[in-house]
């Protein structure tokens, strides 16, 4: 891959605003994608992801702000830009009747110095298939052969769009790798997704959007934590003294018995306390079990920011 080390970002958006008639669906938003990582951006259906990567991309002209991709204007500078990011569109983006080869090698000619088709193709599990058109392939293969083209051209910047979408679990390991791969070789990537677990196990910074606006960003653990009272739940024989418990554990600490048998720890949980609420089980001779330490999930995060009604 060629991407660029200089430090600089490698997209950035400013104060972004699109209009649709009296429908703002970009409002103001910030981003930034450093170099060699991948940012995940989540948001609700109509939250404006969509319209925010066609901007990005160079689809889409911003109604003000300012919008830098690889130090380039998207829109003025397209053609320039143009060979140096990948885009895999949701929608397949391929010519229906093209067979997958001929797609593949179509997209390789736009490139100086492409990977060579035949191999992305068997790195891709297309070989067999390879001969076939876009409109034959099953689901799972046009999504594999879509992010093949658009990473063909060893590009600096690849915007990936829903790209594990409709794939077998198999598949959706390869992919996932692949774009481990990528961050590894220096290549910046803008995934959106609605899979919460990829977002977490790919992405180095996570922006959930809603109304055209950011709500959050960090890093996935930042955002779990963030205003989070995780639990240490364990069960021993009923009745133990919580009071205790509480006393050698810190002040804002709560400590008490659900159920008969079941004991609730609320705070945040760190091996300190972890090894704290185990030395005092046996202190008191009671075996501790099924121990357990719950967390939120970037779903929780997700579903308290911008709500749990179905959006349209």
């Amino acid at each position: 891959m060629n991407a660029d080390r200089s430090g600089a970002p490698a997209l950035r958006a400013t104060g972004v605003v699109k209009r649709y008639g009296d429908r703002t669906a970009v409002d103001g938003l910030d981003l930034e994608l450093e170099t060699g990582t991948i940012l995940a951006l989540l948001g609700p259906n109509g939250a404006g992801k969509t319209t925010t990567v066609e901007m990005c991309e160079g689809f889409l002209a911003p109604d003000a702000g300012r919008v830098e991709v690889l130090g380039l204007d998207p829109v003025t500078d397209n053609d320039a830009l143009r060979r140096r990011i990948g885009v895999m569109l949701q929608g397949g983006g391929a010519y229906p009747g093209a067979r997958a080869e001929e797609m593949l090698r179509l997209c390789a000619a736009y490139s100086a110095d492409p990977i060579d088709p035949a191999w992305l193709l068997d790195a891709m599990g297309l070989t067999d298939c390879a001969r076939t058109s876009f409109r034959r392939l099953s689901g799972g293969q046009q999504q594999r052969l879509s992010l093949a083209c658009a990473i063909v051209g060893r590009p600096d910047l690849v915007f990936l769009d829903e790209p594990t979408a409709g794939l077998d679990a198999h598949a959706r390991i390869m992919v996932w790798e692949l774009i481990d791969r990528l961050r590894d070789d220096g290549v910046s990537v803008l995934l959106t997704t609605h899979l919460m677990d990829e977002a977490e196990e790919l992405a180095d910074q996570v922006v959930i959007i809603d109304n055209g606006r950011v709500v959050a960003s960090g890093t996935p653990k930042d955002l779990t934590r963030r205003g989070a009272e995780n639990e240490l739940r364990f069960s021993a024989p009923r009745g133990l003294d919580m009071a205790m418990l509480g006393l050698a554990l810190p002040e804002e600490y709560r400590c008490c018995e659900t159920t008969p048998g079941a004991y609730l720890v609320r705070g945040p949980v760190t091996p300190q306390i972890l090894a704290t609420v185990t030395a005092w089980c046996a202190q008191i001779d009671v075996l501790a079990t099924d121990l357990r330490v719950e967390t939120r999930s970037l779903s929780d995060v997700f579903l308290d920011l911008t709500g749990r009604a179905l959006r349209s």
